[in-house]
């Protein structure tokens, strides 16, 4: 374990290097951070900090820049991340208040995301199997075509058509509503099957054909997770990489286009109320080697929904991001129980 001292040379480097992207030398750190020491004995801390392999030198003339190990001791040594200002706060509950629907709070938390944090920003859309029902609906088209609508406590909206065998009494539609909403509102999707059966048994013989089919189809929306969604934002952020384009960015665009990649990188923030950080080698795929992953989980507090976060360079604002991240996260939260 580094003393108290060697960690602040190493959060001295960390913040310069952060701040100018240069290598830091012994006398700048001196000039201008107030460590209390002598430039001799900044120096001696730097050669424990190298030997330690928090920091390295890329050429002989050069000074220190942080490793990957570095930058995880600074991260894991943070005691706070950075607050949002009370004007950036109104700013980004004024934004997501004015989404319509789940779609539109997904593509503007994403914007928002990219836009404070200056990276590329990731949200993964709500999965059902972590949603509940908060309505359905049983809509006549005509006599023998229904529209089934399933309504999730995320805002996610499943349309299905049904098509019943004779015409269907609107008596028998307002019925069979009524029951489904009883026994489903507020029920997670994982529990919902169980919920539904004997349903059908509750009606004359006559009309259990139809409500059968319409049980049917609901089990079906239930269970149809299909592709997972992401949108991405701030792809154009990468120029802050630097111009080392085959290196640095070709690899993160590429990553940008597979959603499975993404969704390991988004993967471990499973909880709302924790932040992950990922930096470097760290991450499990091997061409985003030289960036880090700040993600969370948004939705209640007991379990996430799904997950949202950002990609950079090695080298990013480690408090401010992690600060926004997790706040952006509170918003979004906060919107969808609301809504």
């Amino acid at each position: 374990m580094l003393d108290e001292r060697k960690l602040d040379v190493l959060r001295a480097i960390v913040e310069d290097y952060v701040a100018t992207h240069e290598p830091v030398g012994s006398k700048t750190l001196v000039d201008r951070h107030n460590l209390g020491v002598s430039p001799a004995t900044v120096r001696n801390d730097m050669a424990a900090l190298e030997e330690e392999g928090y920091i390295t030198q890329p050429h002989t003339s050069a000074g220190r820049i942080p490793t990957d190990a570095g930058y995880r001791l600074f991260v894991d040594k943070l005691s706070t991340v950075k607050t949002l200002s009370a004007a950036e706060k109104k700013a980004i509950s004024s934004f997501l208040t004015g989404a319509v629907d789940l779609d539109d709070v997904v593509r503007r938390t994403v914007r928002l995301l990219a836009q404070i944090t200056r990276q590329v920003a990731i949200v993964q859309y709500p999965t059902l199997i972590r949603s509940s029902v908060r309505h359905v609906e049983v809509v006549t088209m005509t006599p023998r075509r229904l529209l089934l609508v399933l309504i999730t406590s995320t805002g996610r909206v499943e349309q299905r058509i049904v098509e019943a065998q004779a015409d269907v009494d609107e008596q028998l539609v307002a019925d069979l509503r009524s029951r489904l909403n009883t026994v489903l509102t507020g029920q997670r999707l994982t529990d919902a099957t169980t919920a539904l059966t004997g349903v059908a048994e509750t009606f004359p013989p006559a009309d259990r054909p139809f409500v059968t089919a319409i049980v049917t189809t609901l089990l079906e929306a239930f269970t149809d997770e299909g592709e997972q969604r992401i949108a991405v934002g701030g792809a154009a952020n990468l120029t802050r990489y630097g111009d080392d384009f085959e290196r640095n960015v070709k690899p993160v665009l590429e990553a940008l286009e597979e959603h499975v990649i993404l969704l390991k990188l988004l993967g471990e923030a499973t909880h709302p109320q924790t932040l992950t950080v990922r930096i470097g080698h760290e991450n499990p795929y091997e061409g985003l080697a030289t960036t880090s992953v700040v993600a969370t989980g948004y939705g209640p507090k007991s379990e996430a929904l799904a997950t949202l976060g950002i990609v950079g360079p090695t080298h990013m604002d480690y408090p401010s991001t992690m600060g926004a991240v997790r706040a952006v996260a509170r918003y979004v939260s906060q919107i969808l129980a609301d809504s």
